[in-house]
């Protein structure tokens, strides 16, 4: 594959892309909406195809569930798009203005990107809202999934851009990475000059992978190993109801809890409510000394012992790291040890504690009394994301609208010289 010519051809396309209007932006991520309902049978068909692959290949439950597309969620991702198109147009928007002492009007207005890379992993959705985001905000998007959804991304990415091209946009402003190559990947992200920024979304080995290969920016979108953190004032009963959804709910996502931290105070009374529904629904359990202490004779004989590789690990399946802790002081030092900046909950109803957790705890999202999966573009009201970003430049959190612009400032005189 040359990707040089491909990625040309999107650096073409969004030169035309960033001048469109709002509306005939707005209509073709309709029209990507209405392809995917009417084509939702092919895409089934080739989803299908990468299922039994990754069966084959030994792929876990909770990975094959991040693969696995179904009508319901085909019409979430047509949703999604519908609810992207109704939103504002960030594109031309004037963050601020001012007017100097020497009488020059200066507006700070945002601008799109250019030409965006995206890269990721089992996860087809993806290839739906990094495409309708990007057209939303006038950006080109180059699509690099993984080889695990091969063929599932290759069909979505045929269905979205005929539907920009139905709408009258070049269908040069999407383009689809057709090869497996890692070679191609790492000659994508060192075209300086063409490629205006890199959105990955993937685990360590992809990260390292961009860090030794990338000379364009990048914006990382970190992995997930989350923590759910139960205070001594929490309510034990939603306190049971958070760590389960934070952990079973969707267990192969960057947003699902892999650590569950007690306050000691609490731990014989909470600690045998909670394990019981953990492995009512098959998680397996990793546990220290003072939890086997603290449930006693009610102890599960599945119990594992947890070490500090368990603690450090995004297990992205229904297996979950347990400890006991003195206070919240010693919750927030082993989130800093261990977590990767993503999503991070307390539950607590002392109100001086929650605020304790969410000054010192360094993540893109902090939790008081709430399960750590709303971390999500759409459930923010964003309409959907590319990814979760877990750095500070240039955004951090849910990649969206606003988050894939840049600006440049405008300035207006009468004839002013310096």
């Amino acid at each position: 594959m040359d990707i040089e010519k491909t990625a040309l051809a999107a650096k073409r396309a969004s030169r035309d892309l960033a001048n469109e209007s709002a509306s005939r932006k707005d209509r073709a991520v309709r029209e990507m909406a209405d392809s995917l309902e009417l084509r939702t049978g092919e895409i089934l068909e080739e989803n299908a195809v990468d299922i039994a692959a990754g069966r084959k290949k030994g792929l876990s439950n909770a990975l094959l569930d991040r693969l696995r597309l179904d009508e319901d969620r085909v019409r979430a991702m047509a949703a999604s798009m519908r609810r992207v198109a109704a939103l504002a147009d960030p594109v031309g928007e004037i963050v601020e203005g001012w007017r100097t002492s020497e009488g020059l009007e200066i507006k700070k207005v945002r601008v799109p990107f250019g030409v965006v890379a995206v890269i990721y992993e089992a996860r087809p959705n993806i290839t739906v809202d990094a495409a309708g985001l990007c057209i939303k905000t006038g950006n080109a998007v180059v699509l690099r999934g993984g080889s695990d959804a091969y063929h599932s991304n290759r069909i979505l990415a045929e269905v979205i851009t005929g539907a920009v091209m139905e709408a009258g946009l070049p269908g040069d402003a999407i383009q689809f990475v057709a090869t497996r190559d890692r070679d191609v990947l790492a000659r994508l992200v060192q075209l300086i000059g063409v490629v205006d920024l890199v959105i990955p979304r993937g685990g360590r080995e992809l990260k390292d992978f961009l860090v030794e290969h990338a000379k364009v920016p990048v914006i990382y979108a970190g992995g997930g190993n989350c923590h759910v953190y139960v205070d001594k004032a929490a309510d034990l009963g939603s306190a049971v109801d958070i760590t389960v959804n934070s952990k079973v709910q969707r267990p192969g996502v960057c947003n699902a809890a892999e650590t569950l931290l007690v306050h000691a105070d609490v731990a014989e009374a909470f600690l045998p409510r909670v394990v019981k529904e953990l492995r009512a629904r098959n998680v397996t359990l990793f546990v220290d000394e003072r939890t086997r202490a603290a449930l006693g004779s009610e102890a599960p004989a599945e119990l594992e012992d947890a070490t500090a590789e368990h603690y450090a690990t995004e297990f992205l399946d229904l297996k979950m790291a347990v400890r006991v802790v003195d206070d919240v002081e010693q919750a927030i030092d082993h989130i800093t040890q261990y977590g990767t900046g993503h999503s991070e909950a307390i539950v607590t109803n002392d109100a001086t504690v929650g605020r304790r957790f969410t000054e010192r705890v360094d993540a893109a999202a902090v939790y008081v009394n709430a399960s750590t999966r709303f971390t999500d573009g759409a459930v923010f009201g964003m309409g959907a994301e590319i990814a979760i970003s877990t750095q500070k430049l240039h955004a951090r959190g849910p990649l969206a609208l606003r988050e894939l612009t840049s600006t440049k400032y405008v300035v207006t005189g009468s004839g002013q010289v310096r």
